[in-house]
């Protein structure tokens, strides 16, 4: 057998043991087939990379506790020839248990957190998991090629969990959208990256594969593993899917951890990076006790990720002379609302301009985020120090012929080729490289910050380009907008409400 008939037979298995998990009566949707998938890949990779560090430890003389030993390794248990219903029996009585009880450092905690804080999809029958179990075992997760077929196959399961289901959406960025994003920020070794809202840490996992192309020394490689990602994400399932994505892609010890990143008074933040890139959750409200956790408070989910941003970032030394970009910089998701709101947004995008750089805004056609959202975005991308003198604007078009983007036709990086283009002409200009000509076309122009001052804070990429027969937007993104504006409204109605009820409660007291 050639190689790429290996390639497609272990993706064949991969999808097999998929097909197997889909029947069980514990995993009869797309969420818990790959949730119970990413539980037994991840132990698989953490036995083969256990016995690496086993191996280190031994030639440089040095002990090495092992966080599954005895019974629990993966060796021991998985490869046994169990009777179907005590393999269940040891999963649930002694298996999970002790993963839910790790604790003492960093990547033991993370385990922790994975299985401790969620009821752990299980097979119903015993003899369906010893399949999947055989399955796994033929992977070689000492061998770069298995694992690189293993996290294309894994990559390709979480677009279709995006796509399949609408709840999924909101921690699955398109991957064009997330690896343009990560080229205008430019990661590079030694630069700390976070994602608040990380889901199942497509930004970071794409950081890594770009940071790694600089990746020379040893001390490189080990900044890399142990020192440069850190993830947050509320919920448990996600948490466990990104940590699988990112030891898949090369990164061992990734610093995710399940927590509410709201849930952090920004006040008293002692903990920044260099860079954020992210899309956070919006169209969620958050109650009266998160909203205390900031200086300017709204119940939408995305002003507040906003101000959790600003405050991480960390803040310019004065004493350093950096060059350009190297400041902390952020990239970053915002539904069209946050451009075009008043009231506390505008406080919020006040404090932005005059604190940060905002020096590029991309307005994202309709269907982007398809099929989870049809609320218009754009991306936004900041960095220190400050402030806002012009922002360089960009719209993206929708392809000849296509009215909005959508599950069937889904917005790839060819759609991305002219803002790349343009883009390096703009930072080529920022940087006194190149003329500003070169960045200016019928789909980008440059805003004075004084004008957008002088309209109250209002982002809105209007394109000044336009013909006049072109004046009107196209019906979807009208559509889009209004969904958009129809969402702002409701939001400015939840905080009426909870404004006169907590009224109407201090009144009665």
């Amino acid at each position: 057998m050639n190689g790429m008939q290996t390639r497609e037979a272990l993706a064949n298995e991969i999808w097999r043991a998929c097909d197997i998990l889909r029947r069980d009566n514990n995993c009869g949707g797309i969420m818990e087939y790959i949730e119970h998938l990413s539980w037994l890949l991840f132990l698989r990779f953490l036995d083969a990379q256990e016995e690496e560090w086993e191996t280190q430890a031994q030639l440089a003389g040095h002990p090495y506790t092992r966080i599954l030993d005895g019974d629990l390794r993966w060796s021991e248990w998985a490869t046994k020839d169990w009777p179907a219903d005590r393999l269940l029996e040891f999963v649930h009585g002694r298996l999970i248990p002790y993963l839910q009880s790790l604790g003492g450092d960093s990547l033991r905690e993370t385990i922790r957190s994975v299985f401790a804080e969620r009821n752990v999809i299980v097979c119903a029958s015993g003899y369906n998991l010893k399949e999947v179990l055989a399955i796994i075992n033929g992977i070689d997760f000492h061998s770069q090629d298995d694992i690189f077929i293993v996290s294309q196959v894994y990559e390709e399961l979480l677009r279709r969990l995006g796509s399949e289901n609408r709840l999924a959406g909101e921690f699955y960025t398109p991957r064009s959208v997330v690896r343009f994003m990560v080229e205008v920020v430019d990661p590079k070794i030694g630069e700390t990256v976070y994602d608040p809202a990380c889901g199942t840490c497509g930004f970071l996992v794409q950081s890594y594969l770009w940071m790694k192309q600089y990746e020379r020394t040893l001390d490189d490689h080990r900044t890399l593993q142990e020192h440069t990602f850190f993830g947050q994400e509320k919920k448990p399932i996600p948490a466990l899917l990104g940590l699988m994505n990112m030891v898949l892609h090369g990164v061992t010890a990734p610093r995710v951890v399940r927590r509410n990143t709201l849930e952090e008074n920004i006040r008293s933040v002692t903990e920044r990076f260099d860079m954020v890139l992210t899309n956070p959750p919006f169209g969620g409200t958050e109650g009266r006790h998160i909203q205390a956790n900031f200086p300017i408070q709204a119940t939408a989910t995305e002003l507040l990720f906003l101000q959790h941003i600003m405050k991480k970032l960390k803040p310019r030394d004065g004493m350093k002379k950096l060059k350009p970009r190297d400041g902390a910089r952020c990239g970053m998701v915002v539904p069209e609302g946050t451009l075009f709101r008043g009231g506390a947004f505008a406080e919020v995008k006040r404090n932005l301009l005059d604190q940060f750089n905002l020096h590029t805004v991309v307005s994202l056609p309709p269907g982007t985020f398809a099929p989870y959202s049809d609320v218009k975005t754009a991306l936004i991308f900041f960095e220190r120090p400050g402030p806002t003198r012009e922002i360089w604007y960009y719209e993206l078009p929708l392809p000849e012929g296509l009215k909005k983007f959508s599950k069937g036709s889904p917005i790839q990086d060819e759609h991305f080729k002219e803002a790349r283009e343009l883009y390096k002409a703009w930072d080529a200009y920022r940087k006194g490289q190149g003329p500003c000509e070169a960045c200016l076309s019928e789909r980008s122009w440059i805003v004075p910050v004084k004008e957008i001052r002088a309209r109250g804070y209002d982002l809105t990429a209007r394109n000044p380009n336009r013909k006049e027969t072109e004046a009107l937007p196209a019906p979807m993104e009208i559509v889009a907008s209004l969904l958009e504006r129809e969402r702002e409204i409701l939001n400015i109605v939840e905080e009426l409400d909870m404004m006169l009820s907590n009224a109407n409660g201090e009144g009665e007291a």
